[in-house]
Formats: structure tokens, sequence, C-alpha cells
């Protein structure tokens, strides 16, 4: 079994849009048009990323524990992301670096929130 796409909720279309353009854009993925609520992003056989308002009609907010990690090919994909976002309206959740900070190698990652709250991490194992 594989994950064929993962929904994020907003409150804003415009801000979200922007914000995931610049984050998504920044490691390779590629929005198709924004149609009926819906904003799609794609990135080879990577599992697709849907944008929409949540459908109960509340107001989209992050989930305690949930984040969604976006591998990418390198530490500067990273750190490009993680500017991306906090220039887009994101807050710092973990500024890009080597988990455990002790490490040299192996997982080096980012955490940000977009305006709704969604928690999400870019990465790249090295």
């Amino acid at each position: 079994m594989t994950i064929g796409y993962i929904t994020i909720g907003y409150n804003d279309e415009a801000q979200a849009v922007a914000f995931y353009d610049a984050v998504l854009g920044a490691i390779g993925y590629e929005r198709g048009p924004v149609e009926g609520g819906w904003a799609f992003y794609g990135r080879g056989d990577a599992p697709g990323v849907g944008l929409c308002k949540p459908f109960d009609g509340q107001a989209a907010r992050g989930g305690n524990g949930a984040m969604t990690g976006f591998k990418t090919d390198t530490p500067d994909q990273v750190e490009t992301a993680y500017a991306a976002a906090l220039a887009n309206g994101g807050t710092d959740e973990g500024a890009p670096g080597f988990r455990p900070p002790e490490a040299t190698n192996g997982f080096y990652g980012a955490y940000v929130r977009d305006a709704a709250g969604n928690k999400i991490c870019v990465y790249a194992t090295v």
C-alpha cells in the first residue's frame, strides 16, 4: 500500500496557495490549476498534496501531533523551503539542522507551521 495523496485544510485560499507554492516549489513540486477551491501539487511519483477548505465548514486547524514530512534531495533544498515558508507567513517550529543536533549526517530537517497551524517538515537524508 502507498499513500496516494494528502489533504491540507486552509482558511484563506490565496494565503495557502502562496505559502505552498513557495515551500513545495522549493523542493520541486508543481501546482496544477486552482479549481473549485482545490489546489493540487505533485512531484514525480511522490504522493500528491491537495489544499482545500474543510468539508464540514469549520475552520481549518493543525492537528495536535499531526505532521506531514516532505522528503527532498539536499540540505540546500531544506534551507530554501524553510526560508520560503517563513517569507510566506509560516512560523518556525525548528530551524534547519541535523536531528539529533550533534549528528553530522543522517536526517537533516526543518519544521514550520502554515497560517492554519498545519505542521510540516522538509527533510533530506545525508
